[in-house]
């Protein structure tokens, strides 16, 4: 069997979405920016796109920019507001556990004149909207909150934090990395107070590649990206319409069975937790309630290296992660785990779990059933 429980770092391309990127690729390949009816078909496309992941929010299409994925949209939130903004202040407000595409870009800002308050987490990797109010300053132009934790699967309080914000300090901009929370939840930025909001279309059965930034209207934004002017000049560059095309229908088919796909994946995330509950020397990292997540869960394991049993687990045709695929390779850059106060030898031992509205009972029955016989033979082996 052939399990594929590594959906945090990327998800199978819709049929769907694949068709429609074909068509757009061989037939309807105009360039967007010209004149002739090549080109206003690829137009409508974006249009259409546009349409699509606006109505998943509920603002304009105005208010949507297509980007090439969530970093790219990631640093341009923070850098194009930062340098923005910077007469108004300098100061910006992220936690401890974000992505590197925002922790990196944070540490980007700090060397180049920005001051950057880091807010730690508890034992569940959440932060409050008090503790985001004690770190504000005069001079605070943003706070960077993402809305689920891509290791842990923790779910911050941004609706709370955005009515913080506009009760009392509305000159602060607010931005949320969603990555791992749009397709997910029903997230809507003008009833939150957001800002700003990143999302990656791989993460959603869209193509990679791929992605946008919402982008309120009241938002003061540089460009990172300079050119041609597409985009209202703010994001120049040929656009990648069969890409912005395939974001949109992956958009609007995640939110058309919302309620159902993520019934599915907890239904299967809850089978995996009474499963692992019962493997000795498995502790579950984070909240594992209705609070948590529906798709990711993360389970550190006594005695075991991450990556040992990772490649074990693939033998038996089980894809996991050992944490962010975006930073597994970077050790130092894995620092959910720490944050939340896990020691170190529980951190060497953690596998994330993520899922998808396609996976079964029979999948995680199966993957039980390879932990139960690979975690003893692993564990036998381990210098002491």
């Amino acid at each position: 069997m052939e399990v594929y429980f590594d959906n945090s770092a990327t998800t199978v391309l819709d049929p769907d979405v694949l068709a429609l990127m074909s068509r757009v690729m061989l037939e309807d390949y105009g360039n967007a920016a010209s004149l002739h009816k090549k080109g206003v078909e690829a137009e409508r496309y974006i249009r259409a796109a546009k349409e699509q992941i606006a109505a998943t929010l509920k603002c304009d299409t105005k208010e949507i920019y297509f980007t090439s994925g969530g970093t790219e949209s990631n640093n341009w939130a923070l850098i194009g507001t930062a340098y923005a903004n910077r007469r108004a202040g300098t100061h910006l407000v992220t936690t401890l556990i974000e992505h590197p595409s925002v922790k990196n870009t944070m540490k980007f800002l700090e060397e180049n004149g920005f001051s950057v308050t880091w807010l730690p987490v508890d034992e569940n990797g959440l932060v409050t909207a008090e503790d985001v109010k004690n770190a504000l300053r005069p001079d605070t132009i943003l706070v960077s909150v993402m809305y689920v934790n891509n290791e842990i699967g923790a779910v911050e309080p941004i609706a709370e934090i955005g009515e913080m914000l506009k009760r009392t300090r509305p000159d602060v901009l607010f931005h949320t990395d969603a990555i791992q929370a749009y397709g997910k939840y029903r997230i809507y930025p003008k009833r939150m107070n957001i800002d700003l909001l990143s999302v990656s279309g791989h993460k959603l059965h869209g193509p990679k590649g791929t992605g946008f930034l919402y982008i309120s209207d009241r938002t003061k934004i540089r460009p990172l990206i300079y050119g041609g002017g597409q985009q209202k000049g703010l994001r120049s560059g040929t656009e990648n319409v069969p890409g912005d095309a395939g974001l949109g229908l992956a958009a609007e088919k995640a939110y058309r069975d919302l309620d159902r796909n993520t019934a599915q994946m907890r239904e299967v995330k809850d089978y995996m937790i009474r499963g692992l509950s019962g493997i000795p020397g498995t502790h579950l990292n984070g909240r594992t309630d209705e609070t948590s997540a529906p798709h990711i869960l993360s389970a550190s394991f006594d005695n075991v290296r991450s990556e040992v049993l990772l490649h074990a687990l693939e033998e038996r045709g089980v894809c996991v992660s050992s944490g962010s695929a975006c930073a597994s390779s970077h050790p130092s850059e894995i620092n959910t785990l720490l944050g939340i106060g896990l020691p170190k030898e529980r951190q060497e031992g953690t596998i994330r779990f993520s899922f998808n509205e396609a996976n079964t009972r029979e999948e995680a029955a199966y993957v039980l059933d390879a932990l139960r016989e690979i975690l003893p033979m692993l564990r036998r082996f381990v210098r002491r």
